[in-house]
């Protein structure tokens, strides 16, 4: 048979509320202890009551404390393996960056390819050209004739 849902609401009753806390904090630190002989782990829990000032802690407080500790130093240790969410938007606005700046760089050899092309069929350039443009579809034919020497080289 299951169980039917709890419906998570705020508990009106102060008395059923301390009952509640009690039996559900008896099950907390009734799980941890488990998983922690099955799995053989170290955890601890900290719960502070709402009812009155005392703070449970188990397994006791020294155990918690280097649990506690062990977490602290572990996380400084795996600060590059754990990423924070401003890390990971770094991470991913880098990677943006990069598929852009490549995408910019096909679209400027198509560009040089096509004002190439347009320059062989009507041997006449464009009267608005700058001399960094000029120097730029240099530097492509350049690399074109190297790309294509090195084929014919392939090819004999």
């Amino acid at each position: 048979m299951t169980r039917s849902k709890v419906t998570l609401a705020y508990i009106g009753d102060v008395n059923a509320r301390k009952a509640c806390f009690r039996k559900r904090q008896k099950g907390i630190m009734k799980k941890v202890s488990e998983i922690t002989v099955l799995c053989g782990i170290q955890a601890c829990v900290i719960i502070k009551n709402p009812f009155n000032s005392e703070i449970e802690v188990w397994p006791n407080p020294e155990k918690a404390k280097q649990v506690i500790e062990r977490y602290h130093t572990a996380s400084i240790k795996n600060e590059t393996k754990n990423m924070t969410q401003e890390g990971l938007l770094e991470l991913k606005i880098s990677k943006a960056q990069d598929k852009l700046d490549k995408q910019r760089k096909e679209n400027n050899e198509k560009k040089m390819t096509q004002a190439m092309l347009d320059y062989m069929k009507t041997r006449k350039l464009p009267n608005d050209l700058t001399v960094a443009y000029l120097e730029d579809m240099d530097k492509f034919a350049e690399q074109y004739m190297k790309k294509i020497e090195n084929k014919i080289a392939i090819l004999d």
